[in-house]
């Protein structure tokens, strides 16, 4: 049983990071190159698909990792754990204000406003990454040794 969630665990963990890296060094970034109307018009639908994927991985990198460590894996895998699944009180306490600033309705989605807080969108995103990172990197680091 250790073996199966220790393995839910990485998985989770590799999938969210694959996933919140390619947002922060390729979609955002060439989003940002696009005029901000169509940016901010990208974003809301692209935002709202990766919820879907990165939501439930976080959750399950959570509970696996937990689950992993008092099945006896170290403590280490709850912590992997705890990092990514970070993201979704980070998410709803830290980033879901700029989210709804973003979908507000009669937003000019063409101000500096709105580039911005599409901005400040990305540097917040980037903590999702590297918290994610940071877990895989601990994980990784814990299989190679065995």
């Amino acid at each position: 049983m250790r073996f199966i969630l220790e393995f839910i665990t990485y998985y989770a963990c590799a999938l969210f990071a694959g996933a919140a890296l390619y947002v922060s060094l390729v979609e955002h970034p060439a989003r940002m190159q696009c005029d901000t109307r169509t940016a901010a018009t990208q974003w809301a639908p692209s935002y709202r698909r990766g919820t879907g994927m990165q939501a439930p991985l976080a959750f399950v990198a959570l509970v696996a990792g937990f689950l992993a460590w008092l099945f006896g894996a170290p403590f280490a895998w709850f912590v992997a754990g705890l990092l990514v699944g970070a993201a979704i009180p980070y998410t709803l306490v830290v980033i879901l204000p700029t989210n709804h600033r973003l979908q507000e309705p009669g937003r000019d989605l063409d101000s500096a406003e709105t580039r911005a807080l599409l901005e400040r969108w990305g540097e917040l995103h980037s903590v999702r990454t590297v918290l994610s990172l940071a877990a895989l990197i601990l994980l990784t680091g814990i299989l190679v040794a065995r």
